[in-house]
């Protein structure tokens, strides 16, 4: 085919890879969040490295730059060993209608809410900001209220 019928948008390189989205709260981690973060930082460090193909490259450079972001940022926070109320970092039981489910309050970067962890951010962890074992809250859910009781709260570990 002749180069008079190709488009130059057919030259053109591909569009940039657009930067992840960085949470405008508070970069607040445990421990474990620091040690994941770290892990991420050094994984694509050395995936960036072995890697030449360009797609990949950027895609890999891009989440780099954002776990390099998070980590420059991330504030280390572990909860007292015998807290009193929810907070950052605490391991909470809570019953939700006839379920009861052990949760922790964790970075956002570390949460799975599958595997019982939820950030500090989502309005679960902010509905049971400063309550107590015993103390009942209330939470919206799809647009009804819910009850929740606090079982039971454990510190760091």
């Amino acid at each position: 085919m002749s180069r008079a019928f190709t488009k130059e948008i057919d030259d053109a390189p591909p569009p940039p890879v657009p930067d992840r989205p960085i949470s405008a709260a508070r970069n607040l981690v445990t421990a474990n969040g620091a040690r994941q973060i770290e892990q991420m930082v050094a994984v694509l460090t050395q995936q960036t490295a072995a890697t030449s193909d360009g797609e990949a490259l950027a895609a890999l450079k891009r989440d780099l730059r954002y776990w390099e972001a998070r980590r420059a940022s991330m504030e280390i926070l572990e909860p007292s060993a015998e807290p009193t109320s929810v907070r950052f970092g605490t391991h909470v039981s809570i019953r939700r209608g006839a379920q009861v489910r052990d949760i922790r309050i964790v970075g956002e970067d570390e949460a799975d809410p599958s595997a019982g962890t939820i950030a500090w951010t989502s309005p679960l962890a902010r509905a049971l900001e400063g309550a107590a074992p015993g103390d009942t809250v209330e939470f919206e859910v799809t647009g009804h209220e819910e009850e929740i009781v606090v079982l039971s709260i454990n510190g760091a570990g």
